[in-house]
């Protein structure tokens, strides 16, 4: 993927900001003409290129300085078409910079994040189909890996995304989020407390290292935002705003349940690691 590193006034475009947050083994979708066509896995972040010369005369009024991440795709056999599945896909839609509308139309965006439940909807969707694709730009990652079997490889992937193995795993632990309350398992996202990428195999199938959280807490926790003491308490970090602390509710959490002696573990390390503490 390629995108210029701001509109062409030079102002700010949250789509190809998007860009510098990819990390290697993330999921792409690509979504074109109503439809999923090719799905692929990000095997090299972003750095500054210049405009391909296989462009051509397309973005001609794009600046040549922008980002290029490297993608492996692999082209669906069956492409689907979300319009058809928005009665699962509309609750899992982002609040803002969303790729598509609840009533299935696409947007008009280049690159979107899309949350965990939603990426996880989707590749329930597309099925086998793509297990194969996803397979080989893990065992990329991981340096062609021949240590463990390919059903270990295809748990150790779903466990990315919250899915699979690793997701029953954590829900033998956790019921529902603890700072909204909401119990519903279909709007929670299975969240690593130790970053997969960070994790070992046996830390990125183990249940005790996650959490449920609602969409918009989850991201607040991976981007280190917010964090918990080993009493369950929630933490704020002073580099989050106020109007969300506000607007989210996040001084009147939903459940306060101390962490068990294993999560809290993991949470020393989110805390000491991830967690924004100035």
């Amino acid at each position: 993927m390629w995108s210029p590193k701001t509109n062409k006034d030079g102002g700010f475009n949250q789509f190809y900001e998007n860009m510098t947050e990819t990390d290697v083994g993330d999921i792409v979708f690509s979504f074109a003409d109503t439809l999923i066509k090719t799905v692929g896995v990000v095997s090299s972040s972003a750095r500054s290129a210049e405009k391909p010369k296989e462009f051509g005369k397309a973005g001609a009024a794009w600046g040549a300085d922008g980002w290029l991440v490297q993608v492996d795709y692999e082209e669906m056999n069956a492409p689907i078409k979300p319009k058809d599945h928005m009665n699962i896909l509309a609750p899992l839609l982002p609040e803002r910079y969303s790729p598509i509308r609840a009533d299935g139309g696409g947007n008009q965006v280049y690159l979107a994040e899309i949350p965990k439940p939603m990426a996880a909807a989707l590749l329930s969707l597309i099925g086998h189909q793509i297990n194969i694709a996803i397979e080989e730009g893990q065992e990329r990652e991981i340096k062609n890996r021949t240590d463990i079997d390919v059903t270990e490889k295809y748990q150790l992937v779903r466990s990315r995304v919250g899915q699979g193995q690793y997701r029953s795993n954590l829900e033998r632990h956790e019921a529902g989020c603890r700072v909204t309350g909401v119990t519903d398992k279909r709007f929670l996202t299975a969240s690593h407390i130790k970053p997969w990428a960070k994790s070992d195999d046996f830390e990125k199938l183990d249940g005790n290292n996650g959490l449920l959280l609602s969409p918009h807490i989850d991201r607040l926790f991976d981007r280190g935002f917010i964090s918990f003491e080993d009493s369950g308490h929630l933490i704020l970090s002073s580099s989050l705003p106020s109007d969300v602390v506000s607007a989210w509710k996040l001084h009147n959490p939903a459940i306060r349940r101390a962490l068990s002696n294993k999560q809290a573990a993991y949470m020393a390390f989110h805390r000491k690691e991830i967690f924004r503490n100035s």
